[in-house]
């Protein structure tokens, strides 16, 4: 009997320790925008944060709203600083302690855990000619010591959010000659001292398509994690995917300038899903779950076994987002405006994507070109491109979803983003007397392309938060040890 119950006590301790192995798995992250002209509520994005897994979200900037809805969510955070602030926070410590005051102190004292604060977002991208390069150090500087001032050094750490072309390699494009850029090498080292010294990690934004966006020449299977034809060979490794021979550049880089043990975050990475002829569901089906597929087997890159935590680039697609880099900036999200799901994703255990619950839209109408309307009508083309200047109709794009629509239909949908736009306002759907609200829904004929109606911001319905999601955020860390402990200490009692 005494062998029976020391071969059952084993087992048991055995499942235990495989289930903390399994709880001690770094959890998923995802950024989380606000850019758009009707963002869900809050609360229902935390929801839906919870019900898909995500246990970590990036923040680009501290809006008490979004603060507010993730206390006691057992969503761990990083909280963004936008670029055009560094200055200011450059300019002196108070400035400094002040905003950690303002947006660290009161929410982590109100159940927001803040893990990170995120100085900057890519301030060092040539496209800005040096406009954030002198401040984004004393800025870094400034935050650390008001969180330390604020007794919050150990929980909440720095770091800056930066675009991989922070460093390069050389002519033969191979990881191992990575090195950080010529031009800022004396300041990148200084920030990943200061990074270093203050026990804090690098966090790197990784985009594969933006490679194939950059070079129609660059091979497609390449930006996929599914192996190439045509790898990367740098001395006896072969790199088959961009993110794994991206990632260990930078890796190569900080192991020759001495931080070979630096902890790395990857704060974005992703696929959009239109605004190019790449941007497709298809494409972005196939990168993320790649990408998912590497996170749940833990799996690392070549130079660095240890996976990093990653933050999906994005939640939600953003229709008022800036579109200068590219049509395809609105469309990121693994989720589309309203919560809906874009595409099925596998996220282990048995678990696939499910939508945002609780949301309300307007009324089913539509605002479409009249049908007694004429195609050369002289106030058409000025119609259209009034409702796209104050609308997102960047679906309409070359290479998008709704390109290639015949004259109606693309005037019809270009009403309709306006009239939606607009919460559906009297006097929304008056283009000289060229268009019509119907209540029977328009089709385009094209997969994929449709006519949206938006969500009505005053009739959100609050998500249900989980009754246990106070509790879930205590009990990670040290809490799952002692509640294993305690059941090891009952079992050891009943056994014997």
């Amino acid at each position: 009997m005494e062998s029976y119950n020391s071969s059952f006590l084993w087992t048991l301790m055995v499942v235990f320790l495989l289930n903390i192995s399994f709880l001690s798995v770094q959890g998923l992250g995802v950024n989380w925008g606000t850019r758009a002209t009707h963002p869900l509520s809050p609360d229902i994005v935390v929801k839906l944060m919870k019900d898909n897994g995500f246990d970590k979200v990036k923040l680009f900037e501290a809006e008490p709203f979004v603060l507010d809805a993730l206390r006691n969510s057992g969503i761990q955070v990083m909280l963004g600083i936008p670029n055009d602030f560094l200055a200011t926070l450059a300019s002196g410590v108070r400035v400094a302690e002040d905003w950690v005051t303002k947006n660290v102190s009161a929410y982590v004292s109100r159940g927001v855990d803040i893990r990170y604060v995120a100085v900057g977002n890519e301030p060092f991208l040539k496209t800005y000619k040096n406009m954030f390069t002198n401040a984004t150090l004393p800025a870094v500087q400034n935050i650390q010591a008001a969180l330390i001032k604020a007794g919050l050094g150990r929980q909440v750490k720095v770091t800056v959010p930066l675009n991989a072309d922070v460093y390069e390699s050389s002519s033969a494009g191979v990881p191992s000659e990575g090195n950080f850029r010529a031009d800022i090498h004396d300041l990148m080292i200084s920030i990943v001292q200061f990074l270093s010294d203050n026990a804090a990690p690098i966090t790197i934004n990784i985009y594969p398509f933006l490679s194939l966006y950059a070079d129609p020449h660059f091979p497609i299977d390449f930006a996929f994690f599914s192996g190439t034809n045509a790898p990367v060979v740098d001395g006896s490794v072969s790199y088959t995917n961009v993110f794994d021979a991206n990632y260990d550049t930078l890796v190569w880089a900080l192991e020759k300038n001495g931080f070979s043990s630096m902890p790395i975050i990857v704060g974005e990475i992703g696929w959009p899903t239109d605004g190019d002829s790449n941007a497709n569901l298809q494409y972005a089906r196939k990168f993320n779950q790649g990408l998912m597929s590497r996170i749940i087997r833990g799996q690392g890159t070549p130079k660095r076994k240890t996976p990093p935590d990653v933050y999906v680039f994005g939640l939600i697609d953003e229709d008022a987002k800036s579109v200068d880099p590219g049509n395809f900036e609105r469309h990121w999200g693994i989720f589309k405006y309203d919560g809906s799901v874009k595409y099925k994703l596998d996220m282990g255990k048995n678990r696939t994507l499910v939508p945002a619950k609780g949301v309300r839209y307007f009324q089913k109408q539509w605002c479409v070109l009249a049908p007694g309307a004429s195609e050369s009508d002289p106030n058409l083309a000025d119609s259209i491109s009034y409702a796209c200047t104050h609308a997102d109709c960047t679906s309409l794009g070359y290479g998008s979803s709704c390109n290639g629509l015949d004259a109606r239909s693309n005037a019809s949908y270009a009403f309709n983003k306006y009239f939606q736009t607009l919460n559906q306002q009297k006097g929304a759907c008056d283009f000289h007397n060229l268009s019509v609200i119907t209540k029977i829904q328009p089709k385009t004929g094209k997969a994929g392309c449709e006519f949206e109606i938006m969500i009505d911001l005053g009739k959100h319905e609050k998500a249900r938060k989980t009754p246990a999601s106070a509790a879930a955020g205590r009990l990670q860390g040290y809490g799952y040890l002692a509640i294993v402990a305690f059941l090891l200490s009952s079992i050891v009692g009943w056994v014997s």
